[in-house]
């Protein structure tokens, strides 16, 4: 057994500078002359550790370690996205993660989704609160991040420290995270550690690899012991289609060796595939994955912790985030079996009932059905790649039981078919949080919208006053001006005086204008049939709306929708009716 370098993922919000930590991580440890001091892998960067010592000098010998990792493997891709692709079995593939936060914006939509993510799959991680160097007043004086913050003036020292205790409130807060400096960190199980730092002035960048570098030795060691010469694992981190040999997929192998000629099994939507590796590529030393121009050579054999590009036949039809497997020959049928079974631990495929979820990578459908079950909202499809007819079928047939749930969810995919008007909900975006707080906000103003349409079709609590001098028809039908006390009246509620019906509003008038609805606080002209002024009502009177015993429950469970004091004036009607029955509307 040897081990293994340990697997680092960078995460965060768009322009946190996520690329720009990977890039001066990558950048500051390639030593004029020495070509290969880092190696470039296939989806990934590998710092030996030799590297990491040189870079962090006295900082990782204040540690008192004995160190036995082989260095880092930084996983190029950065962005959660590639953090929900990279999965394995029983956990997340990145053993550890490095949470990019720009400091004078703090948290937004992305790094908490990225914290939700890593405290749901328990991989440690460290906060780089990246671009100090834009505080106000900040000069950089030094690499070293202590000694430059030191050396600003006392009020840029304020900022620094201000800023990073939001960081650590807001961790607090919304998380239930306990966090400080990495300098003033007593305990790294039990605290995140922040390193401010600045990408672009290239401060902190030693603290922050030695921070990871540290904690990777002390906490993760176990968990890196690999048999070199075993079969290999990984995940696939995407397929790509290359100039003269069709379409390659990126892996990273996290365990055992992968050699050319290998036997490998891939996992599927459909059924595991089976091929044989043509060719190992990996990039020139040092070449910049990111240019399409990039060159690449051919290796006989990889071990992990590495990525490698793969040709082989069959590979039109992986999709990334899959687990890949080498095996002999004879061991084919058994690990197709495992990894079917691995696969459709994610994927859901019933007949039962709920939402229709689809994202473009099985790691990502992973951690939406994690964060929807924690919220306990029923799933009754969860599957990759875009949104099709069938999603629609599937999703409109909950409508008849449940209009809420006829919905679709759709994680950094298209919808192919764009059904406007139909009773479908279909939402979409790139970030899972957010997705998934605008379908929340969607269900609770349908609910809003669905009790409206249940209150409008009940007689509402109303209060009226017949007011002075304003008879202007005895009878046949009586017309009497009247004054809306509190609630709303419609044409047709019926009212009553002293739990005594008079009449169903025939009509209503205000300033010669017909009306269908008045709100409190409107004078208009009422027409009574079967009413005479002077008999059943009198000037100075208040008259009631009619509610119905019935209408009277449903209304009970939508006083929410009601004002103060409409509520008020049911328990006026109720007190009143239950003077002659004392259970009436319980």
């Amino acid at each position: 057994m040897v081990t293994r370098s340990p697997i680092v993922s960078v995460l965060g919000h768009v322009d946190h500078g996520k690329s720009s930590i990977l890039d001066a991580i990558r950048g500051s440890n390639i030593v004029a002359g020495e070509a290969g001091a880092i190696t470039q892998a296939i989806g990934a960067s590998i710092i030996p550790l030799d590297m990491v010592k040189k870079k962090c000098g006295v900082l990782l010998e204040s540690l008192k370690m004995d160190f036995t990792i082989p260095g880092l493997l930084f996983i190029d891709t950065p962005g959660h996205a590639a953090f929900t692709t990279l999965r394995k079995r029983g956990g997340n593939l990145a053993d550890i993660a490095i949470l990019v936060v720009d400091i004078n914006e703090g948290f937004k939509p992305q790094t908490i989704e990225a914290i939700e993510i890593l405290k749901g799959y328990k991989t440690p991680f460290v906060i780089a609160a990246n671009k100090i160097d834009v505080i106000g007043g900040y000069k950089k004086t030094t690499d070293f991040v202590l000694q430059d913050i030191k050396a600003q003036a006392p009020n840029v020292q304020t900022d620094v420290d201000k800023k990073i205790y939001q960081l650590v409130g807001s961790l607090h807060d919304q998380f239930g995270l306990v966090s400080d400096r990495f300098d003033r960190v007593s305990s790294y199980t039990e605290q995140v550690a922040i390193i401010p730092c600045s990408a672009k002035e290239k401060i902190g960048l030693q603290e922050l690899l030695m921070v990871i570098t540290g904690l990777a030795q002390k906490f993760l060691e176990q968990n890196l012991n690999i048999d070199v010469a075993g079969k290999a694992k990984g995940t696939i981190l995407e397929v790509k289609e290359e100039k003269g040999l069709g379409t390659t997929v990126d892996v990273i192998v996290y365990d055992g060796m992968l050699s050319v000629n290998d036997t490998i099994v891939i996992g599927s939507l459909d059924k595991p595939i089976v091929t044989k590796i043509r060719a190992l590529l990996e990039p020139d030393p040092l070449a910049e994955m990111r240019d399409k121009k990039s060159k690449f050579k051919s290796v006989r054999q990889v071990c992990a912790a590495t990525g490698v590009k793969i040709s082989a036949p069959e590979l039109d039809k992986v999709v990334a985030g899959m687990p890949l497997r080498s095996c002999k020959p004879e061991e084919v049928e058994s690990v197709k079996e495992n990894l079917m079974s691995e696969v459709e631990e994610v994927l859901i495929e019933t007949d039962g009932f709920g939402i229709i979820i689809k994202a473009d990578t099985i790691g990502s459908l992973e951690a939406m059905i994690k964060i929807l079950k924690d919220k306990s909202i029923p799933i009754r499809k969860a599957s990759i790649g875009n949104i099709t007819k069938k999603d629609y079928s599937e999703a409109e047939s909950n409508h008849e039981k449940n209009p809420l749930l006829s919905v679709i969810l759709g994680f950094s995919v298209e919808d192919e078919v764009k059904l406007q008007g139909g009773v479908v909900k279909v939402l979409t975006d790139q970030v899972i949080y957010k997705l998934i707080d605008n379908f929340e906000e969607w269900q609770a103003q349908a609910r809003t919208a669905e009790k409206a349409k249940h209150l409008d079709k009940l007689v509402r609590p109303c209060k009226i006053e017949i007011l002075q001098n304003c008879i202007f028809r005895q009878s046949n039908p009586c017309i009497a001006g009247v004054e809306i006390l509190i609630g709303k009246l419609k044409m047709g509620t019926p009212l009553m005086k002293n739990c005594v019906f008079l009449a169903n509003v025939k009509s209503m008038q205000s300033d010669k204008e017909n009306l269908k609805v008045a709100e409190k606080g409107k004078q208009l002209a009422l027409s009574l049939p079967n009413v005479t002024a002077g008999r059943q009502i009198m000037e100075g009177d208040f008259i009631y709306s009619d509610i119905p015993e019935e209408d009277f429950r449903k209304l009970k469970k939508l006083t929410d929708f009601l004002t103060k004091d409409e509520v008020h004036v049911m328990k006026e009607i109720a007190e009143m009716r239950r003077k002659h029955n004392p259970v009436w509307g319980v």
